[in-house]
């Protein structure tokens, strides 16, 4: 089977790439490499021991894009590629409706032409909004908080219309938490343009001494040390929940959480990360960010069941990674 794979050089598409690789499935890589770097394309070659087709093509443009459908016939399609930083959504709106809901239309239009019959889509917690935790499946879309959970709420909504009227056109909507960690032979990891706006990267990047401290956004939050509480997953879990979900027999639109079941603090990952690495982490709090919530982790049970899929690798696991990671970049 022949895989497309949206973003597939950004950090949670590289990840899923070997993973498809290692399940004997071939790859073709698109990305526009807005969030990602050409080097990553090496990394992943040497780590796949193969060479991997790769396009130059923002997925927003039909007509570049469907010069790969013709150059190839795929058997599913893992959507990745998107704007992903809620802070910056709040400021560049515009920007993320376009490119994040553009690109998931023009891919689902070329997947009905091309009788593509598996899309997996990579949405998000966020669509949740501020519901209590743990967010389960069956709860309804909630009030979203920034414009980044927004446009996947409404590519939600956009893939499961689509599979309505189009009884060949099947779609697994992941619902990914906080992927964090990098593959365990230090190549590739989270590697963000400019200053990190997820949590790890900024905490690998102040260990290194790129950046002078960690900046904590709010200890005042309604949690057991006052600060905000995620569910951190491995990014290799992660990856593998997209290949158990290609092996799906998936029936329509099905939603499933890919989540570790378990909330853990910013201060409590700051802990791990200084305990397993035996470095200090020097950091100052601040005000809370724009579209930040609370508490937000995931029931998992149906993905531990139907998918036969679940998160094994611990947070001792992720922060060792993620530093490893960091350590090996020149």
């Amino acid at each position: 089977m022949k895989i497309l794979v949206t973003g597939g050089l950004g950090y949670i598409g590289s990840h899923t790439v070997i993973e498809l690789i290692t399940e004997g499935y071939q790859v073709v890589i698109v990305d526009n490499l807005v969030n990602s770097q050409i080097e990553m394309l090496a990394k992943i070659e040497k780590l796949a021991k193969q060479k991997i087709p790769f396009y130059q093509v923002d997925c927003t443009d039909e007509n570049n894009l469907e010069e790969v459908f013709l150059d190839h016939q795929f058997s599913g399609i893992i959507h990745f590629a998107g704007l992903k930083a809620v802070g910056e959504s709040v400021s560049l709106p515009l920007n993320y409706y376009y490119n994040n809901v553009t690109s998931t239309i023009t891919l689902a239009k070329l997947a009905f032409k091309y009788r593509i019959e598996k899309f997996i889509f990579s949405s998000s917690a966020t669509v949740y909004g501020d519901q209590k935790s743990p967010l389960i499946e069956t709860m309804p879309q909630g009030v979203t908080t920034n414009p980044y959970g927004e446009t996947k709420a409404i590519s939600e909504r956009i893939l499961s219309d689509a599979a309505k009227i189009n009884e060949n056109f099947n779609v697994a909507l992941l619902r990914y938490f906080n992927p964090i960690g990098a593959h365990k032979s230090g190549l590739i990891g989270e590697l963000p343009t400019g200053i990190p706006n997820n949590l790890m990267p900024y905490i690998t990047q102040t260990a290194k001494g790129i950046r002078k401290q960690l900046y904590v956004f709010g200890d005042d939050y309604d949690t057991l040390d006052g600060t905000g509480v995620r569910d951190y997953i491995h990014v290799v879990d992660l990856a593998k929940g997209h290949v158990a979900a290609l092996k799906y027999n998936l029936s329509g639109a099905e939603i499933f959480n890919l989540g570790t079941g378990k909330g853990t603090s910013v201060f409590e990952i700051i802990t791990a990360f200084e305990r397993v690495n035996k470095i200090k982490i020097p950091y100052v709090v601040t005000e809370r960010r724009a579209g930040d919530i609370a508490i937000s982790y995931a029931d998992p049970t149906k993905a531990q069941k139907n998918l036969n899929w679940r998160a094994e690798l611990t947070i001792d696991d992720m922060v060792k990674d993620a530093w490893r990671f960091e350590k090996n970049l020149k």
